[in-house]
């Protein structure tokens, strides 16, 4: 097992305080593992091992089991024990979970820690039940740095490793194997479709299974780029498909839900606001084009830029599309009182005027980066650092 001390670190401040910890993110994250550390890190810490109980209800014991059978598993396994830790994996597939999780915290003394794979569910139910006593911390892919951890490969270039992190992506079963790209994908491909199948088809009782996956595709195929449901509804007729603007709505919250993307926002740098139209998506992981369409070296610009918005979500930057006047910014990271701007590209200089000027408009103090893999753009403009994006990822601080 590696260990993933960033998770550690963001849950330890919420350890043994009343307040329920939410792992939440796309299936094999690593959700799972992150919770096999913390079991290590109490039991290091003089915890019984006898008071940390672990259920993971994706397994087939469980397969069947409802919320009234799950309060009374849970409540023998802590009777006579005293203060108990309950690790609670893949909480989404008991229906009626966040009832049992509310009466055990009220009514027992244990420290409760869940994963889940569905934003819906390890929110909206659960705010019901836990107003203001339960912390979401998300779970994503891994990141370059830990990509590289995983890897351990010191005799290599740090650029070199990033070329490979950029064909891969960051699922950790493949950040922790040897595979060969096909093999890989393949992995990915198996993954995508438990989620698709089994978090979104099935929950959702599609019909139409055909027609939701070239929804699907169509989105995966336009990551980093404006689209609207209209647009697939136009895209669909060309195809001789019909699909109302509402049912293509239903698929991009679906698909939201289960964390296969994120929605990316307009913020008008001017009225300092969130704009309601031509939002963007980028993908939970960048693989997930690859196990459908292949790697191809035309895909390497918007996959960048998708590598470069899933770090500032895990920096917990919120994370907006850029609109000043005519011109865009590819990213606004707002973190409390900080702010970010960043432009992203696959090479320089030719595409440097029009990032660097974009940047110049933007009158503040914040910092402002132009990001590429290009080995000899490098510097300063002006304020403005132009940096390969494998050392940005790797900066602790920005």
């Amino acid at each position: 097992m590696i260990i993933r001390p960033d998770y550690i670190e963001s849950i330890k401040p919420f350890m043994n305080k009343p307040l329920v910890k939410i792992l939440a993110g796309v299936r094999r994250a690593g959700k799972s593992t992150i919770l096999d550390m913390l079991k290590q890190e109490l039991v290091e810490s003089g915890v019984n091992i006898e008071n940390i109980i672990s259920r993971k209800y994706s397994e087939i014991e469980f397969e069947e089991i409802n919320s009234k059978e799950m309060y009374e598993d849970l409540k023998q396994a802590i009777a006579g024990k005293g203060h108990c830790y309950l690790f609670l994996d893949e909480l989404q597939e008991v229906f009626g979970w966040e009832k049992v999780v509310n009466t055990l915290f009220e009514g027992e003394d244990v420290d409760i820690y869940v994963t889940g794979s569905n934003s819906k569910l390890m929110s909206s139910e659960i705010s019901t039940y836990l107003s203001g006593r339960y912390v979401l911390i998300p779970v994503y892919t891994l990141s370059f740095k830990e990509f590289l951890t995983f890897k351990n490969k010191p005799d290599i270039q740090v650029k070199e490793m990033f070329n490979e992190y950029l064909r891969y992506g960051g699922f950790p079963v493949i950040g922790i194997s040897d595979f060969d790209t096909k093999s890989a994908y393949q992995i990915v491909e198996g993954i995508y479709a438990a989620v698709i199948t089994r978090d979104i088809s099935k929950r959702h009782k599609i019909r139409n299974k055909d027609l939701f996956d070239r929804v699907v595709k169509y989105i995966i195929e336009n990551v980093g780029k404006t689209f609207s449901a209209n647009s697939i509804v136009k895209f669909l007729k060309s195809e001789h498909r019909t699909l109302s603007v509402e049912a293509i709505y239903n698929y991009i919250k679906w698909l939201s839900e289960a964390f296969i993307i994120y929605q990316c926002q307009r913020y008008d740098l001017q009225g300092k606001s969130v704009l309601k139209t031509q939002e963007k998506y980028y993908l939970s992981d960048i693989s997930i084009k690859y196990c459908k369409m292949g790697f191809n070296t035309k895909m390497i610009a918007s996959m960048l830029e998708n590598i470069v918005f899933l770090e500032m979500k895990r920096r917990r930057y919120d994370v907006y599309i850029g609109k000043n006047s005519t011109k865009e910014i590819d990213f606004v990271g707002i973190r409390r009182d900080e702010k970010v701007y960043i432009q992203v590209c696959r090479e320089l200089p030719e595409e440097s005027e029009r990032e660097v000027e974009n940047l110049k408009e933007i009158r503040d103090h914040y910092h402002k980066y132009v990001v590429s893999m290009d080995d000899f753009a490098v510097g300063n403009d002006n304020g403005i650092e132009i940096v390969h994006i494998a050392d940005f990822l790797l900066r602790e601080i920005w």
